[in-house]
């Protein structure tokens, strides 16, 4: 809310829900492991999310390709733990792929060699299924439609979460709450320190409306990329807007092979000026999302090689925002402690993958900001913020500098940090500790004993 929009006081009697160890607000990567791993912990635990299915941007939002969990060559498993057996039993089962290095100097699987290479591909359908089974199997309370709509905090410490869908609004009493909005929606609204955007005016790198199609021969893009080396199109999307038929601000276009051959998914708009934190903003995104994808799909199967016969499969109900508010924590990780490769006592999990938060004002732009180690290190004080004492911020609303986002934000590396999220809440409510004060040596050798990475060497 801006600073003089004027307000109306609205008060009503809530009823109050059953009372729960974990509540876990947001059923993507953070929040999905953050309530298995919780609820391994013998808590009682209830998952809201706001759309229909858990996932989150992997199925909901369709950006359905893990990154950032194996390393380059495919050969080393960089998060494990929760997501290395759900990557694993979503291959067995054909729901995902985990593609090995192609002979070929090109890969469908987002072109480039290397992490989009190594990451994990999935039908988003399946993978919800999937999800709920998982969730079932755990003994995960789950209520989807329904969004964490505000807090009550007392003593520094959030009492209530409360939720609405179309039984009305509820409380539940809460001992420790998990923020995996990826927004810290809850976070802001219980009174933490946030920042939004970059440093000097507060933008956000363009969002993408993700679409994918089926019926693409994907022979003939292959042999298409591999001939003239264009694997983005950035020659032919030169000469098609000289022609005056490129109407969009970017300049690249992202196509990736996902668990079927010839199904893609389009990764391809940028949308300039949303802002993830406002409706509006979204809703206009939206709309505007679905009319460049009907405009994008017309000139692929008008000039691009294997498209003509290309048809929608899945537009995307939700947005993909990569970056909106993040939580202010007592240490904020500095793209230096990144570059410079500074260990952590308190590492987590790590992430493989690269800079990738495109320029807020120039999306084909993805600046670098020196050379990434081999991985990047998770320490577990990113998603801790202040002052209050029951709450974690798992995902990409973590305590970084922005650019550090770029490495940390996807899928992989989310589901690290929620597994640890929900471990931790362990002691937060058997001991009744701050999320700040837990004994990290333990949390971590719980991790370690479940199959996380927590060292790397």
């Amino acid at each position: 809310m801006q600073a003089g929009t004027p307000t109306l006081s609205f008060q009503r009697e809530v009823p109050l829900a059953k009372p729960c160890d974990v509540v876990v607000c947001g059923g993507g990567p953070a929040g999905f492991a953050a309530a298995l791993a919780a609820r391994r912990a013998g808590l009682s635990v209830l998952l809201v999310d706001a759309q229909g299915q858990l996932g989150g941007m992997g199925t909901s939002g369709l950006v359905s390709h893990w990154l950032g969990g194996r390393t380059s060559d495919c050969r080393r498993w960089v998060v494990g733990g929760i997501f290395r057996s759900l990557a694993e039993e979503a291959s067995r089962r054909g729901i995902a792929l985990l593609p090995m290095p192609a002979k070929t100097k090109y890969q469908p699987h987002g072109w480039f060699k290397g992490q989009l290479e190594a990451g994990v591909p999935f039908d988003p359908f399946g993978m919800a299924a999937l999800l709920d089974e998982k969730a079932a199997e755990a003994g995960v309370e789950v209520l989807l439609l329904t969004q964490a709509v505000d807090v009550t905090v007392a003593d520094g410490r959030i009492t209530h979460v409360v939720l609405s869908n179309k039984s009305g609004l509820a409380a539940v009493p809460a001992a420790a709450v998990v923020d995996a909005t990826g927004d810290a929606d809850i976070a802001a609204r219980s009174g933490c320190e946030v920042v939004k955007g970059r440093e000097g005016d507060s933008l956000m790198t363009p969002a993408t409306l993700m679409f994918h199609v089926d019926g693409v021969d994907q022979d003939a893009l292959a042999a298409y990329i591999e001939k003239h080396d264009a694997p983005r199109f950035r020659k032919e999307i030169e000469a098609l807007r000289k022609a005056g038929e490129w109407p969009f601000p970017y300049d690249i276009f992202i196509s990736v092979q996902l668990a079927e051959k010839g199904t893609m998914m389009i990764n391809t708009s940028r949308l300039v000026g949303v802002d993830g934190t406002d409706g509006a903003s979204v809703s206009h995104g939206m709309i505007r999302g679905r009319a460049e994808t009907q405009r994008l799909l017309a000139i692929l199967r008008k000039h691009s090689p294997g498209f003509a016969d290309a048809r929608v499969k899945a537009v995307a109900p939700t947005l993909g925002v990569r970056e909106s508010r993040r939580i202010k924590g007592q240490f904020v990780l500095s793209v230096a402690d990144v570059t410079q490769g500074k260990p952590f006592e308190d590492t987590i999990g790590f992430s493989a993958y690269g800079w990738d938060l495109p320029d807020p004002k120039r999306p084909s732009e993805n600046p670098g900001h020196g050379k990434l180690p081999p991985v990047t290190p998770i320490p577990y004080r990113v998603m801790v913020p202040q002052p209050v004492r029951n709450l974690i911020c798992p995902g990409r609303a973590i305590s970084v500098e922005r650019p550090v986002l770029g490495p940390l934000r996807v899928a992989a590396p989310c589901m690290a940090m929620g597994e640890a999220a929900g471990a931790a809440a362990e002691q937060v409510v058997r001991r009744g500790i701050p999320f700040a004060d837990l004994d990290v040596a333990s949390l971590r050798k719980a991790l370690r004993d479940h199959g996380a990475v927590t060292d790397w060497t």
